[in-house]
Order: structure tokens, then sequence, then C-alpha cells
């Protein structure tokens, strides 16, 4: 009998595209075939070891024992959708709101984090009868087609008369190099009433302003600061509702359990997605509680998938693990130290223009040279496929695609971060000397 000969890296790409369709998002210029995970670690169809360093999914780590055991217990003895009374949901959603700031109290829970934002825009505009909605030019929502709308007003300022898109604040490429970084708060902070000012003029209803905390997506800069908070208040003064994106910013990432801390804010309506579930399709928005009500009145909002006693197990699991294993002290000390460590090798390697973000999410932005500052996509990929190579995943992201982004689990320690600066310096040396 002819033994069948095991699927190589080709085939599988082959199968992919002939089953899910060409042009199917991967990483990689050679994609990884992976088949395990474990804490940190993920293991490819050979035994390979690789690091995982970009993925907040796991946040309490791959195969998370805790986690799994919540779900199949749950699992095993009942799961049904919301039109039930089950008293796991309730004690999920008061311990989730005891974690949030004070006015965020009461919670709609769904599968995802496009999903949290569809409710966020529809609670906003439904609270404020209004349509107006102000976003970043390099913001990432989600991917549904009012949520892209978002994503889109970046590109084509002009494409949505309802969305209106203001460059991200930041200090590294700033609108005005010259300014302050007072100045330069102020500098963003007028192209939000700008932004107020343009809907008023064309008789759109304001309804309010949508950005992530920690402005992953536009590849973590620094912001100005005070923006965050003076932004808020102009929104709110203007009668609309400041939205926080917390899918990739919450859950201790920052070394605070959210970002909206980290940046100086309280939200009125507050999105939460992947490492809800580790795995687990949980994702949640968190409001004040005239505002939820008022939801549900004129909404009547329903997911079969969402509320149900198996989220709830599964996400009550992923708090234990952060409190548990104490992951904002993890955060803060791990982080710290491969900060420090980035920070040292930027003062060796030009092509390291910024080294920037928070606790374990930290964005390293690839230049040519530092006084052009200018980027180097093609550059940072080649660190990236090189380190794929030594068996450790990073990505890149940025509004320019010239950002290493380095998002761990956050059972990541001191001494992984010590094995990743040692390959990363290897790298450098490799590529640029």
């Amino acid at each position: 009998m002819a033994q069948l000969r095991p699927m190589t890296t080709s085939d599988l790409l082959h199968r992919r595209e002939r089953l899910l369709g060409q042009g199917t998002p991967l990483f990689y210029s050679e994609p990884v075939h992976v088949v395990r995970g474990d804490g940190i670690w993920l293991y490819d169809a050979s035994g390979k070891q690789y690091m995982d360093l970009y993925n907040n999914v796991p946040c309490v780590g791959h195969s998370n024992p805790r986690v799994a055991a919540a779900m199949q217990t749950q699992a095993g003895s009942l799961n049904v959708h919301s039109r039930y009374l089950h008293e796991g949901i309730l004690d999920y959603a008061e311990r989730l709101t005891n974690l949030h700031a004070e006015p965020l109290t009461r919670a709609v829970f769904c599968c995802t984090g496009t999903e949290a934002s569809e409710i966020a825009l529809l609670m906003a505009r439904t609270a404020t009868n209004g349509q107006g909605i102000i976003c970043t030019d390099a913001c990432y929502h989600g991917n549904s087609t009012e949520v892209r709308r978002l994503s889109n007003a970046g590109r084509d300022p002009a494409g949505n008369p309802e969305i209106r898109a203001i460059p991200y604040p930041q200090t590294y490429r700033p609108i005005y190099p010259a300014a302050s970084e007072s100045q330069l708060a102020e500098l963003y902070l007028e192209r939000v009433r700008e932004a107020i000012a343009d809907f008023a003029s064309h008789d759109i209803p304001f309804a309010g302003m949508f950005v992530c905390s920690l402005l992953v997506n536009e590849g973590l800069p620094d912001i100005p600061r005070g923006f965050m908070p003076r932004a808020a208040e102009i929104v709110r003064a203007a009668g609309g509702l400041f939205i926080a994106d917390e899918v990739q910013a919450g859950f201790c990432r920052s070394g605070r359990w959210w970002g909206y801390e980290t940046s100086g804010f309280v939200p009125d309506i507050v999105t939460m997605g992947k490492p809800m579930g580790a795995g687990l399709p949980l994702a949640g928005v968190l409001a004040r509680p005239e505002l939820v009500d008022a939801f549900r009145e004129k909404t009547r909002y329903f997911n079969t998938f969402a509320s149900s006693p198996l989220q709830a197990a599964v996400g009550m699991a992923v708090l234990d693990e952060l409190e548990e294993r104490k992951s904002l002290e993890n955060v803060v000390t791990a982080g710290g130290h491969l900060r420090a460590g980035l920070d040292q090798l930027q003062a060796e390697h030009e092509r390291m223009g910024d080294v920037r973000g928070h606790g374990l999410a930290l964005g390293v932005e690839w230049v040519l040279d530092r006084e052009s500052r200018a980027p180097d996509r093609d550059g940072v990929g080649r660190v990236v496929d090189r380190l794929r190579e030594k068996g450790f995943l990073a990505g890149s992201a940025g509004s320019l695609r010239n950002v290493l982004k380095l998002r761990p689990p956050l059972v990541f320690s001191k001494e992984n971060a010590d094995a990743f600066l040692d390959a990363f310096s290897e790298t450098l040396r490799e590529l640029h000397g």
C-alpha cells in the first residue's frame, strides 16, 4: 500500500486558495504551518518552536488549561441563547463592569470586535439622534459594511458625508514639526473642532468620536499629552459621545486594565473583543446605564450566540487567570524590561527611528535614516521574516506599515524578553551591520 506524501507548505497554500479564495491574508513571505500552541509558544508541523510576539487573542497564553477546562465543562452541561435566565452571565457582567470606570456599569455582549463596534455606533447614534462620527485617518475598528466606512474615511475623506477622519495625534510625524507637545495637542484638537463644525455646516447632527485608546492600529504613536481627555470634553460639549476601542488596548495590555486609563480619560462607551475569550468568540460593549437602556429599548438588539453561559464561563476563566497570575504586575515588569532593551538597541541602530508604546504593546518605527525619517516598509518586512526564521513571530503595522509591532501574550516574561532581544540584535547585525 502506497504511503501518502505529507502535505508541503506549497500544497497547503494551493489548497487554501482553492477552498478559501486567492488573496486570503497570511503572515510572512514563507507562511508558518502551526499545529500546536502552549503559553507564548507555537509549534509548526515539523516541531519547530516559535515565540509568539504578536497575537493578543490568547492573552493568557495559548491552550490555557483553565480556559480550556471552563469551555469543556460549560459546553458539556449547558449552553443556550440569552432569552433564558442564567446567573453565570450576570456574574460575569458584574465582575467585568467592576473593573471599569464608575459610569460604565451596563453591558451588551456580542461575539466579535466588529459587532461591538456596530453596537457602539448604533448606541451613540440612538442616544444623540445624530449620525456624524469622527475617527482618525488610520483607524481600524472592524470589517462590517458600516464599520469599514471609518477605516475608509482616511483614504477617501470625501467618500462618506457622515464620517470625518482627522490626522491621528502623534509626536513623531506631527502635522506641524516645529510645534511643542502642548501646541501639537491644541493643533490636533482644532481638527476635532473643525470636524464638528463641518458636520454642522452640512446639517449633519453630531453623534460622537470613535478612537482606539492607544491608537494601536495607527502604530502606537506617542499621543500629545492631554489630547484624549480634552478631545472627550470637546465632543461632549458639542452633544456627542466619546467611544473608546479597547479590543487591542484593554485587558492589562498597557500596564493598566484599560488603555483609556493609560491615556488619561474616561469614555462614554467602551468596546472590547479578542482577548475577552482567549480564542472563544466573545466581545462586548459597556456604557452608562441610560445609554444601554435606550439602546435596548429602541433597537431590541439580540445575538443568538452572545450573553451565553459558555461566554460567561470562559470570560470568567480569563479574568481569573489575569488576576491570579498578577498580569498587571508582569506586564509592567516584562514590558519595561523589553522596552529598556529596545531603547538600548535603538542607540546603536540608525533604522530604529522611534521606539514607543506601553506595557506589552510596543512598536519600533523603521526608517531609512533618522534625519529624514523616511519610512522603510520593506526593511521592517525583512526584519519580520528574519525573526521568523529564528523562531520569533512578530508583525508590521502602522499607517505606513513600517512599524515593528510587538504584542505577545501577557504570560511573556523577562527571560522571554532577553531571548527575543538577543535574536533581534543578531538580526539587526545580519541585516544592517
